[in-house]
This record gives structure tokens, C-alpha cells and sequence, in this order.
């Protein structure tokens, strides 16, 4: 069973010092399957490899409204109840959130929930996960493609754009004003830098982040390319 998710979260937290590793726990142990009984997909969380003190994490949803009913339904749940004040004493910030959509014509993340390892299997390597934030002047052209990347073994994961519909969890913020392209590629092995792909010719800035998969994340080297027909650069 594989299927895209059309509302893409893409969330970056800046933690305490030395407190990464109890959020990796307790999100692995906890975090999981407790939010996709709600109604959405973990798609992946993961160690920022540049930043010991940073967790960025991907969640998905059927679209707007059920996304809406979906945080309503974990964050008023009896698991974040229980588990939310250890989770948040880990935490500095957790605002630096983007909320995304596939780029047209693309499924987004092409996800098989049955390889998530369970709690209880041994950990497997995931390889490394890149995700390329380019920042635009303006809303991303339909026909525009990212810039190809130089590394070789390189597998494109999704390719993804800002959602500009209202966001319907203000419990919750989002990134409002910004317009960005969001690609997700994964390596057998970490690139030797961060500028292993070209700017694109309409972005301004860019963000590159270089992330190790914990125990528990779906989104790994290997297990969850696009589909034939939708890879790109």
C-alpha cells in the first residue's frame, strides 16, 4: 500500500543543548503511530547532521481539513497529554515550520507504511536524507525544475512547493509570507558538503539540511523513491 500526501509538514525545531536524543526517544517510542491514529503519516524524523542541537521531522495529510481534524485529535489526546511536558522541556523553539504541497503533476512522497522499522527491530542504517529550501521572490513556476544535483547515487524523494491555504491550527504556526521549492533527496552516504547541488536561477537564498534518520523514520535511503516516471534531477 503506497500513497502520496498532498499537505506536507516540514518541521525544524531548535532543542536544548544535549537534549536531542530524549526527543528522538520519546518521538520514536511515542510520537508515531499515536498521530497517524488521528489521521496522518510521520513520513520521517531525523538528526540534523550540521546541528546537534536541531530535530526536523515530515508529517502529511489528505488535505487541509483533515489536517485541521487531525492535530485536534492528537494534540487534545491522551498520548500528548501524557508525554507533552517531557517533549516540550526538550524543546527552545518549534515554529520554524513550512507547510508544503507536491509539485504539480507529482505524488509528493510515495510512502509504504509497512517498512517503518518496529520498536523492537534492529536499528538499520538509513543512509543520509538532503532536503534543498529554496527561497523565491515569488510563488514557484509550474515548468521549473530543480537544479540538478552533482553527487551520484542520489535518489529524489518528493519535490515540493509552499501550500498558501490558511492554516486551520493556529495552535500550531506555520512560515507565512515565503515562498519556497522544496527538494528531498537521500544518499547511501552523507555528501561530502552542503553545496553538492547548483542554486536554482530563481531562488535568492537557500537552506540545505543534511539529515540522519532515527531508529523509527519511514523517509530512508533506498525504501521510498517516486515512482517510474516522476524522478527528477
Amino acid at each position: 500500500m503506497k500513497t502520496g500526501w498532498p499537505v506536507i509538514e516540514l518541521r525544524q525545531y531548535r532543542l536544548h543543548p544535549g537534549a536531542r536524543d530524549a526527543l528522538v526517544r520519546i518521538f520514536d517510542e511515542h510520537f508515531v503511530e499515536s498521530q497517524e491514529r488521528c489521521g496522518m503519516r510521520i513520513i520521517g524524523q531525523f538528526r540534523d547532521l550540521d546541528d546537534p542541537d536541531r530535530f526536523v521531522w515530515l508529517r502529511g495529510f489528505a488535505d487541509m481539513e483533515s489536517r485541521t481534524r487531525a492535530l485536534e485529535a492528537f494534540y487534545g489526546g491522551p498520548v500528548w497529554k501524557e508525554h507533552a511536558a517531557a517533549a516540550n522541556a526538550t524543546m527552545i523553539d518549534h515554529t520554524d515550520v513550512l507547510l508544503l504541497r507536491p509539485v504539480a503533476g507529482t505524488a509528493g512522497f510515495w510512502l509504504d507504511p509497512r517498512l517503518r522499522p518496529d520498536r523492537d527491530s534492529p536499528s538499520v542504517a538509513g543512509g543520509v536524507v538532503v532536503v534543498t529550501i529554496e527561497h523565491l521572490d515569488g510563488p514557484a513556476s509550474p515548468d521549473t525544475t530543480p537544479a540538478p544535483d552533482n553527487a551520484s547515487g542520489a535518489e529524489v524523494l518528493a519535490r515540493l512547493v509552499t501550500e498558501t491555504a490558511r492554516n486551520g491550527y493556529p495552535r500550531l504556526p506555520v512560515r507565512e509570507g515565503v515562498n519556497v521549492r522544496v527538494t528531498v533527496r537521500s544518499y547511501v552516504d552523507a555528501p561530502a558538503d552542503r553545496a553538492s547541488s547548483l542554486p536554482s536561477l530563481d531562488a535568492h537564498r537557500r537552506e540545505i539540511l543534511r539529515l540522519q534518520p532515527t531508529p523509527r523514520s519511514l523517509l530512508r535511503h533506498g525504501l521510498s523513491p517516486l515512482p517510474t516516471g516522476e524522478r527528477a534531477g
